[in-house]
């Protein structure tokens, strides 16, 4: 998928409506975002050290089985949330940062419109 371009001049939303690929695009993202498992999964990955944490790490953090996990890290990588690259007989997740400032830039209101929500 195409990275959504983000300009200084402010997030998407303000600045025009998006498109039917870009919002097909976004909302499977914020749709991967919206299991629990794969929030968390992100959450740790995120903050481990490093920024990357092996499938071993995910898996001990829950009382799931082990297809399940990666079945929702297929889901992560599928919507460019996260990366992998195995080392040995193990395999290493990252978040992709410029995906995660995709989707926060989308979400973010420039100061001028909320200061208008506020008041």
């Amino acid at each position: 998928m195409d990275a959504l371009k983000v300009s200084e001049c402010g997030p998407p939303l303000a600045r025009r409506p998006l498109g039917e690929g870009q919002a097909v695009g976004l909302a499977r993202a914020f749709k991967a975002l919206g299991d629990p498992v794969r929030l968390r999964i992100v959450s740790i990955v995120a903050g481990h050290q490093g920024g990357e944490a092996c499938v071993c790490d995910i898996t001990d953090a829950f009382e799931l089985a082990q297809p399940t996990i990666s079945h929702h890290l297929k889901v992560l990588k599928d919507v460019g949330l996260l990366t992998s690259e195995r080392r040995a007989s193990w395999v290493y997740y990252r978040v992709v940062p410029e995906r995660l400032a995709e989707l926060s830039a989308l979400l973010a209101v420039p100061a001028e419109n909320s200061a208008e929500v506020a008041g």
